[in-house]
């Protein structure tokens, strides 16, 4: 199961030719003419095939140029179209569940123009965005929030004596979450009227849908069967208990098994419609009318479609093109980086093979990532003590707590942004228990086109505020494999190690990682006017400007690498700040995290007063919108020349350099 914030996982085309590719021309005569959904409304019924061919074309050579999400969009393009059709968009609220399905939504709704700036720096978002237009009335980068907000929004219409409606698009991927489910059973209860449509694009939760179904789906969402069930409600309000319950329970369970499986959805106070072909118009705007003119309360219309529809080369990849670089259109050939270093995620799931291989009480558990995180690769080779639970997070956590009661070593490998919504889990059904839950926390900083929705910067503040736990991070890539030995050798506490999105540093790697002594750093080089102390992946930018600030200004500086957040390295601290004229910490991480701790440990121990002049670098209090992560490093003001500036603004070395 992918989940929808995925980020762009390496993924290998299947050879194919141009012949293959469906008239994927950019010639899109009708398109050109939508310039918002309004002029799509004023269309004839007979005019949305060619419309949806032509918006499947523009989606796949806009994501061409500027890679992102594809197999989602291309999935639900009719949808896309039809709803747009039925439903008088923006007024009425259509929110898109993961908000990576919706690219053809944004080339509808007057974003056409941008679309190549998609995920790019001063571009579009790659996911829904409340402030870049009206016809995103939520942001939805994470999974299974559209139930909630959706009925908020209903319930807040009816309190406002207002008629609009409420679509929610929710993926199958996000009916996976507990959240959905909690709105729900509260949308039940409530009896405002919304409008859910489940887009089955991977569960199979269906049989095969066909004109029968078609057929039943129409007639049950019609008026006509509307008010004969509500007359026979009536009727069997009427009967004595008994019979009342089992006329009750004929007709839902008939609804039910006639269909394809509503019976859940109607217990928990849904009206259920489908399964119906989402890539059918036929069948898709008489359901979506009879939705939007219907006073039923809460609908679910279950809508079937394939995920890389109309596009060869997704349709035939293991994960539809879920997540794209740059790619050929004829071919499906995407475009990849040139570096030789390995990419942390990799590294981390070999390392953690080779800790498998001698220890099998090692466990991984992902929340529907397992290609993001690499615990594919471990999965290949350890299919049995794999478990990929799902977009649930909350209960992936509790379930690496329960198998560490049991003796096993769970290694959670969740990303960090993925991971605060299971931050209650970690509190209460890990850190209060000393669990030895391991959490191997992926997109540590900041990581580009996914923009600040993705960006791991709260995870060292919210774990190291943690009695019991040890807070990692890998300087490079090496130390990766160290830490995730250290981690599977930690057995009397929690532990985490963070790591960044994309390539290492191409350091010598070792043959298999030694576990690292508990709160322990290193120093890297020596000098005599100014500490570095790195917590975490800006290793290499402290590197960089060691190396400026001895060669282009004469300024002798120490680099150490503090490895631990948790328990902090209290003699190398001491040692940096006796020894020189400044001590500046470096991390990629939000204020209150690593530098927040040292200046604690300093402050009790009575050492800030003035003997070095006490600086911290971190993220900005404040979100760093998309951009190619280099770009996003100056924004946040973490590169090489803004260390270089510190330093200098904090030595008389570098005050005498700037004079000469």
């Amino acid at each position: 199961m992918n989940r929808g914030s995925d980020s762009e996982p390496e993924i290998t085309a299947p050879t194919q030719t141009a012949a293959v590719v469906l008239a994927h021309s950019g010639e899109t005569p009708l398109l050109d003419t939508i310039k918002s959904p309004a002029d799509l409304r004023a269309l004839d019924r007979s005019q949305l095939r060619q419309l949806a061919d032509e918006l499947r074309n523009e989606t796949i050579n806009a994501v061409s140029v500027t890679g992102g999400h594809l197999g989602a969009g291309l999935g639900v393009v009719e949808l896309t179209v039809a709803i747009h059709h039925i439903f008088n968009t923006p007024d009425d609220r259509l929110i898109w569940d993961v908000g990576h399905q919706c690219y053809p939504h944004k080339i509808l709704t007057g974003r056409r123009d941008r679309i190549r700036t998609l995920r790019q720096g001063g571009g579009i978002s790659g996911f829904t965005k409340r402030s870049e237009s009206e016809y995103d009335p939520f942001g939805a980068a994470h999974s299974s929030t559209s139930i909630s907000s959706g009925l908020g929004m209903a319930v807040a219409r009816d309190l406002a004596g207002k008629d609009n409606n409420v679509v929610c698009v929710i993926g199958d991927g996000a009916m996976s979450a507990g959240m959905a489910y909690e709105a729900m059973n509260n949308a039940g209860a409530l009896k405002s009227n919304l409008i859910v449509v489940l887009n089955d694009n991977d569960m199979s939760i269906a049989p095969p849908v066909g004109a029968m179904s078609a057929y039943l789906s129409r007639l049950w969402s019609g008026g006509a069967y509307r008010n004969f069930r509500s007359f026979a409600k009536q009727v069997a309000e009427m009967l004595p208990k008994s019979l009342h319950d089992v006329a009750k329970r004929a007709e839902e369970y008939t609804r039910g098994m006639t269909l394809g499986g509503g019976t859940l959805f109607e217990e928990m106070g849904f009206y259920y419609v489908g399964p119906i072909d989402g890539h059918n118009f036929e069948h898709l705007i008489p359901v979506l009318k009879n939705a939007r003119d219907a006073n039923l309360g809460p609908i679910l219309i279950h809508v079937v479609t394939q995920k890389g529809k109309g596009y060869a080369p997704a349709e035939s990849s293991d994960d539809k093109y879920h997540g794209v670089a740059k790619f050929d259109v004829a071919t499906g050939k995407q475009k990849k980086g040139t570096s030789n270093a390995p990419a942390y995620t990799k590294v981390y799931a070999e390392a953690l093979c080779i800790e498998a291989e001698k220890d099998d009480k090692i466990v991984a558990i992902t929340a529907a990532m397992p290609g993001g995180t690499g615990l594919d690769i471990f999965g290949k080779r350890f299919p049995d003590r794999t478990f990929d639970v799902g977009i649930a997070e909350q209960h992936a956590v509790t379930f690496a707590a329960g198998m560490a009661t049991e003796g096993y070593k769970p290694f959670a490998t969740i990303y960090s942004t993925f991971l605060q919504r299971a931050y209650d889990q970690v509190v209460h059904d890990v850190a209060i228990q000393k669990l030895p839950v391991r959490f191997a926390i992926d997109r540590a900083g900041l990581v580009g086109a996914d923009g600040p929705t993705h960006a791991g910067a709260f995870d060292v503040t919210y774990l190291a505020t943690l009695p019991n736990f040890v807070v990692m991070a890998a300087g490079d890539e090496a130390e990766l494999m160290h830490m995730v030995a250290t981690a599977a050798a930690i057995d009397d506490r929690p532990s985490a190690v963070r790591y960044p999105r994309g390539e290492g540093m191409g350091v010598d790697m070792p043959a298999q990682g030694k576990p690292l002594e508990i709160g322990k750093g290193r120093i890297l080089r020596e000098g005599s006017d100014a500490a570095l102390l790195c917590f975490g992946a800006r290793l290499g930018e402290c590197e960089k400007a060691a190396n400026e600030l001895s060669a282009r200004y004469g300024v002798s500086v120490t680099l150490a690498d503090a490895r631990f957040a948790k328990p902090l390295d209290h003699d190398l601290i001491r040692q940096l700040l006796s020894d020189h004229e400044a001590l500046i910490t470096i991390e990629e991480g939000s204020i209150g995290g690593f530098g927040s701790h040292v200046l604690d440990f300093l402050a009790n121990e009575g050492l800030l007063d003035g003997r070095a002049k006490i600086s911290t670098m971190h993220l900005p209090d404040s979100f760093i919108d998309q951009d190619n992560p280099v770009a996003m490093y100056d924004a946040a003001e973490l590169n090489a020349q803004h260390i270089v500036a510190r330093v200098l603004a904090q030595t008389e070395a570098g005050a005498r350099a700037l004079r000469a």
